[in-house]
Protein backbone atom coordinates (compact mmCIF):
# COMPACT_ATOMS: atom_id res chain seq x y z
CA UNK A 1 0.00 0.00 0.00
CA UNK A 2 1.15 3.75 -1.03
CA UNK A 3 1.78 6.37 1.72
CA UNK A 4 -0.89 8.21 -0.11
CA UNK A 5 -3.75 5.15 0.13
CA UNK A 6 -2.52 4.79 3.59
CA UNK A 7 -3.56 8.66 4.52
CA UNK A 8 -7.10 8.11 2.53
CA UNK A 9 -7.74 4.80 4.51
CA UNK A 10 -6.76 6.81 7.95
CA UNK A 11 -8.82 9.65 7.28
CA UNK A 12 -12.19 7.45 5.50
CA UNK A 13 -11.81 5.52 8.88
CA UNK A 14 -12.12 8.54 11.31
CA UNK A 15 -15.56 9.32 9.16
CA UNK A 16 -16.64 5.41 9.74
CA UNK A 17 -15.71 6.33 13.85
CA UNK A 18 -17.78 9.55 13.93
CA UNK A 19 -20.75 7.91 12.34
CA UNK A 20 -20.59 4.58 14.65
CA UNK A 21 -19.73 6.73 17.53
CA UNK A 22 -23.34 8.76 16.78
CA UNK A 23 -25.28 5.95 16.07
CA UNK A 24 -24.14 4.05 19.33
CA UNK A 25 -25.38 7.05 21.21
CA UNK A 26 -28.67 7.50 20.03
CA UNK A 27 -29.45 3.71 19.91
CA UNK A 28 -28.20 3.58 23.35
CA UNK A 29 -30.53 6.66 24.97
CA UNK A 30 -33.47 4.44 22.93
CA UNK A 31 -32.35 1.99 24.54
CA UNK A 32 -32.46 3.57 28.19
CA UNK A 33 -35.83 4.69 27.46
CA UNK A 34 -37.81 2.02 26.95
CA UNK A 35 -35.71 0.99 30.40
CA UNK A 36 -37.40 3.28 31.87
CA UNK A 37 -34.60 5.81 32.06
CA UNK A 38 -33.96 5.04 35.47
CA UNK A 39 -37.47 5.84 36.65
CA UNK A 40 -38.28 2.42 37.39
CA UNK A 41 -41.72 2.89 35.20
CA UNK A 42 -42.17 0.91 32.35
CA UNK A 43 -42.26 3.53 29.26
CA UNK A 44 -44.23 0.49 27.53
CA UNK A 45 -46.97 0.73 29.85
CA UNK A 46 -47.42 4.61 29.71
CA UNK A 47 -47.13 4.64 25.78
CA UNK A 48 -50.25 5.59 23.75
CA UNK A 49 -52.05 7.00 20.86
CA UNK A 50 -54.75 9.12 22.70
CA UNK A 51 -54.29 11.87 24.86
CA UNK A 52 -54.35 11.04 28.41
CA UNK A 53 -56.76 12.96 30.12
CA UNK A 54 -59.53 10.82 31.57
CA UNK A 55 -56.21 9.96 34.14
CA UNK A 56 -56.80 11.94 37.21
CA UNK A 57 -55.15 14.78 37.97
CA UNK A 58 -53.08 16.29 41.70
CA UNK A 59 -51.16 13.35 42.21
CA UNK A 60 -47.31 13.80 42.66
CA UNK A 61 -44.37 11.95 43.51
CA UNK A 62 -42.16 12.71 46.00
CA UNK A 63 -39.68 15.39 45.08
CA UNK A 64 -37.20 14.22 47.10
CA UNK A 65 -33.10 15.28 46.24
CA UNK A 66 -33.19 11.62 44.29
CA UNK A 67 -36.33 12.18 42.15
CA UNK A 68 -34.62 15.56 40.96
CA UNK A 69 -31.93 13.47 39.90
CA UNK A 70 -34.32 10.94 38.46
CA UNK A 71 -36.41 13.36 36.54
CA UNK A 72 -32.89 15.14 35.03
CA UNK A 73 -31.46 11.72 34.07
CA UNK A 74 -34.61 10.96 32.41
CA UNK A 75 -35.19 14.48 29.96
CA UNK A 76 -31.51 14.48 29.15
CA UNK A 77 -31.30 10.98 27.73
CA UNK A 78 -34.86 11.57 26.30
CA UNK A 79 -33.26 15.07 24.67
CA UNK A 80 -29.86 12.84 23.34
CA UNK A 81 -32.62 9.96 21.52
CA UNK A 82 -34.16 12.78 20.26
CA UNK A 83 -32.62 15.43 18.83
CA UNK A 84 -29.17 13.72 18.54
CA UNK A 85 -30.20 11.65 15.02
CA UNK A 86 -31.40 14.48 13.21
CA UNK A 87 -28.38 16.51 14.41
CA UNK A 88 -26.02 13.72 13.09
CA UNK A 89 -25.69 15.40 9.60
CA UNK A 90 -24.32 18.53 10.71
CA UNK A 91 -21.44 16.17 13.04
CA UNK A 92 -21.20 14.25 9.92
CA UNK A 93 -20.34 17.56 7.79
CA UNK A 94 -18.39 19.38 10.58
CA UNK A 95 -16.05 16.04 10.72
CA UNK A 96 -15.83 15.65 7.03
CA UNK A 97 -14.62 19.68 6.96
CA UNK A 98 -11.89 19.14 9.48
CA UNK A 99 -10.84 15.60 8.11
CA UNK A 100 -9.83 17.77 4.95
CA UNK A 101 -8.58 20.29 7.01
CA UNK A 102 -6.45 17.56 8.44
CA UNK A 103 -5.53 15.86 6.02
CA UNK A 104 -3.87 19.15 4.91
CA UNK A 105 -1.68 19.59 7.73
CA UNK A 106 -1.23 15.80 8.12
CA UNK A 107 -2.83 15.49 11.77
CA UNK A 108 -5.97 13.16 12.53
CA UNK A 109 -8.05 15.37 14.75
CA UNK A 110 -11.58 14.63 13.10
CA UNK A 111 -13.01 12.40 15.68
CA UNK A 112 -12.30 14.39 18.81
CA UNK A 113 -13.26 17.55 17.08
CA UNK A 114 -16.65 15.85 16.41
CA UNK A 115 -17.25 15.10 19.63
CA UNK A 116 -16.61 18.36 20.95
CA UNK A 117 -18.81 19.90 18.32
CA UNK A 118 -21.69 16.83 19.46
CA UNK A 119 -21.04 17.77 23.33
CA UNK A 120 -21.21 21.36 22.72
CA UNK A 121 -24.35 20.35 20.85
CA UNK A 122 -25.81 18.26 23.40
CA UNK A 123 -25.06 20.93 26.40
CA UNK A 124 -27.29 23.10 25.35
CA UNK A 125 -30.13 20.29 25.02
CA UNK A 126 -28.79 18.99 28.61
CA UNK A 127 -29.85 22.88 29.69
CA UNK A 128 -33.02 22.18 28.76
CA UNK A 129 -33.66 19.10 30.59
CA UNK A 130 -32.88 21.28 33.58
CA UNK A 131 -35.65 23.77 32.66
CA UNK A 132 -37.92 20.89 31.66
CA UNK A 133 -37.69 19.29 34.79
CA UNK A 134 -37.99 22.14 36.95
CA UNK A 135 -41.28 22.92 34.53
CA UNK A 136 -42.77 19.45 35.53
CA UNK A 137 -42.08 20.33 39.12
CA UNK A 138 -44.23 23.30 39.39
CA UNK A 139 -47.32 21.60 37.01
CA UNK A 140 -47.28 18.67 38.96
CA UNK A 141 -47.62 20.98 42.64
CA UNK A 142 -50.13 22.99 40.88
CA UNK A 143 -51.99 19.70 40.46
CA UNK A 144 -51.91 19.70 36.86
CA UNK A 145 -50.02 16.56 36.12
CA UNK A 146 -51.05 13.33 36.86
CA UNK A 147 -49.17 10.04 38.35
CA UNK A 148 -47.80 9.08 34.29
CA UNK A 149 -46.02 12.59 33.94
CA UNK A 150 -48.75 13.59 30.90
CA UNK A 151 -51.09 16.74 31.09
CA UNK A 152 -54.13 16.31 33.55
CA UNK A 153 -56.16 19.22 32.46
CA UNK A 154 -57.47 20.00 29.02
CA UNK A 155 -57.61 23.48 29.09
CA UNK A 156 -53.36 23.36 29.98
CA UNK A 157 -52.96 20.71 26.88
CA UNK A 158 -54.80 23.14 24.78
CA UNK A 159 -53.24 25.84 25.68
CA UNK A 160 -49.87 24.01 25.57
CA UNK A 161 -50.97 22.68 21.73
CA UNK A 162 -51.92 26.52 20.50
CA UNK A 163 -48.68 27.75 22.30
CA UNK A 164 -46.81 25.33 20.13
CA UNK A 165 -48.47 26.13 17.07
CA UNK A 166 -48.37 29.85 17.32
CA UNK A 167 -44.66 29.65 17.91
CA UNK A 168 -44.26 27.72 14.46
CA UNK A 169 -45.26 30.87 12.84
CA UNK A 170 -43.04 33.18 14.10
CA UNK A 171 -39.74 34.65 12.74
CA UNK A 172 -37.58 33.42 15.64
CA UNK A 173 -38.94 30.05 15.18
CA UNK A 174 -38.34 30.85 10.72
CA UNK A 175 -34.69 31.94 11.54
CA UNK A 176 -33.38 29.04 13.57
CA UNK A 177 -35.10 26.25 11.65
CA UNK A 178 -33.50 28.44 8.08
CA UNK A 179 -29.91 27.92 10.10
CA UNK A 180 -30.57 24.14 11.24
CA UNK A 181 -31.54 23.16 7.41
CA UNK A 182 -28.37 25.01 6.20
CA UNK A 183 -25.49 23.62 8.30
CA UNK A 184 -22.68 25.05 6.19
CA UNK A 185 -23.85 28.37 6.96
CA UNK A 186 -22.56 27.51 9.88
CA UNK A 187 -19.70 25.99 9.14
CA UNK A 188 -18.81 29.16 6.99
CA UNK A 189 -19.82 31.80 8.98
CA UNK A 190 -19.20 30.84 11.91
CA UNK A 191 -15.84 28.54 12.04
CA UNK A 192 -13.56 28.40 14.81
CA UNK A 193 -10.45 26.38 14.86
CA UNK A 194 -9.57 24.06 17.65
CA UNK A 195 -11.33 21.54 19.92
CA UNK A 196 -12.09 24.83 21.96
CA UNK A 197 -13.89 25.91 18.84
CA UNK A 198 -15.34 22.79 17.85
CA UNK A 199 -17.24 22.73 21.14
CA UNK A 200 -18.61 26.24 21.09
CA UNK A 201 -19.54 25.61 17.86
CA UNK A 202 -21.81 23.07 18.31
CA UNK A 203 -22.82 25.40 21.09
CA UNK A 204 -23.91 27.76 18.47
CA UNK A 205 -25.80 25.10 16.39
CA UNK A 206 -27.41 23.66 19.73
CA UNK A 207 -28.48 27.61 20.15
CA UNK A 208 -30.46 27.28 17.18
CA UNK A 209 -31.79 23.97 17.62
CA UNK A 210 -33.54 24.66 20.96
CA UNK A 211 -34.34 27.73 19.35
CA UNK A 212 -36.58 25.75 16.90
CA UNK A 213 -37.58 22.96 18.55
CA UNK A 214 -37.87 23.42 22.30
CA UNK A 215 -41.60 24.51 22.24
CA UNK A 216 -42.24 20.98 19.94
CA UNK A 217 -40.37 19.61 23.47
CA UNK A 218 -42.64 20.92 25.52
CA UNK A 219 -45.70 18.76 23.82
CA UNK A 220 -44.29 16.05 25.74
CA UNK A 221 -46.34 16.88 28.38
CA UNK A 222 -49.86 16.69 26.44
CA UNK A 223 -48.88 13.50 25.75
CA UNK A 224 -47.08 11.81 28.42
CA UNK A 225 -43.15 12.52 29.09
CA UNK A 226 -42.24 8.84 29.03
CA UNK A 227 -45.14 8.27 26.17
CA UNK A 228 -43.03 6.46 23.81
CA UNK A 229 -45.35 6.91 20.96
CA UNK A 230 -45.34 10.62 20.95
CA UNK A 231 -41.52 10.91 21.61
CA UNK A 232 -41.15 8.88 18.39
CA UNK A 233 -43.89 10.94 16.53
CA UNK A 234 -42.04 13.98 17.76
CA UNK A 235 -38.78 12.91 16.81
CA UNK A 236 -39.80 11.66 13.11
CA UNK A 237 -41.16 15.04 13.02
CA UNK A 238 -38.05 17.15 14.05
CA UNK A 239 -36.02 15.04 11.60
CA UNK A 240 -38.14 15.71 8.58
CA UNK A 241 -38.72 19.25 9.54
CA UNK A 242 -34.58 19.93 9.45
CA UNK A 243 -33.57 17.65 6.87
CA UNK A 244 -36.37 16.80 4.37
CA UNK A 245 -36.70 19.12 1.61
CA UNK A 246 -40.64 19.99 2.31
CA UNK A 247 -39.19 20.70 6.05
CA UNK A 248 -40.36 23.97 5.93
CA UNK A 249 -44.07 23.23 4.42
CA UNK A 250 -44.27 20.69 6.72
CA UNK A 251 -43.69 23.06 9.56
CA UNK A 252 -46.90 25.60 8.45
CA UNK A 253 -48.64 22.55 8.32
CA UNK A 254 -48.12 21.26 12.07
CA UNK A 255 -49.00 24.74 12.98
CA UNK A 256 -52.24 24.71 11.99
CA UNK A 257 -53.18 21.31 13.71
CA UNK A 258 -51.84 22.36 16.51
CA UNK A 259 -53.90 25.46 16.85
CA UNK A 260 -56.88 23.62 15.46
CA UNK A 261 -56.61 20.49 18.16
CA UNK A 262 -55.65 23.27 20.41
CA UNK A 263 -58.76 24.92 20.39
CA UNK A 264 -60.82 21.76 19.65
CA UNK A 265 -59.50 20.38 23.34
CA UNK A 266 -60.01 24.00 25.05
CA UNK A 267 -64.35 24.56 23.49
CA UNK A 268 -64.61 21.21 24.63
CA UNK A 269 -62.80 21.29 27.64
Amino acid sequence: MTRSTLVESVFHRQTLVVAIALIVLSVLAWLALLAGAGTGMSAVAMSGWWLPLSLPAGESWPWTPYYWLIAFVMWAVMMVAMMLPSAAPMVLLYAKVVRHADKQAGTAAAPLAAAAFASGYLTLWILFSVLAVALQFALERAGLMTIMMSSGSAILSGALLIAAGAYQLTPLKSACLRHCRSPAALLADRWRPGIGGAWRMGLGHGAFCVGCCAPIMLLLFVGGVMNLVWIAGLSIFVALEKLAPFGAQLTKALAVVLLVAGGALIITA
